[in-house]
């Protein structure tokens, strides 16, 4: 099994972005059949070390990460990611 984390921050803050970009990613999981799990948290701890929103999902093996990677569903989401978030952080890893 492979568990892809990524962490995200947004470039402006406010709630309005914050469920915009929740929305989009859970909706991911009725749309993309190759996702074992997907989870989806928003921060609430004020820290400067903090982001804002994070993604947990599984994945079966390495083939499947990449067929969401590529996934059409998914790389809109992407694009609308890099319009609102100044960063983001992954890990990738097998349990």
């Amino acid at each position: 099994m492979i568990k892809h984390i990524v962490m995200f921050k947004l470039a402006d803050k406010n709630n309005k972005d914050i469920e915009e970009l929740e929305r989009m990613l859970l909706g991911l999981k009725e749309k993309i059949a190759v996702l074992e799990s997907l989870e989806v948290g928003v921060n609430y701890a004020d820290s400067e070390r903090a982001m804002d929103l994070v993604l947990v999902t599984t994945f079966e093996n390495r083939d499947a990460l990449e067929s969401y990677r590529i996934h059409p569903d998914h790389q809109l989401v992407v694009l609308r990611v890099k319009e609102l978030c100044s960063q983001s952080k992954v890990v990738d890893f097998e349990f």
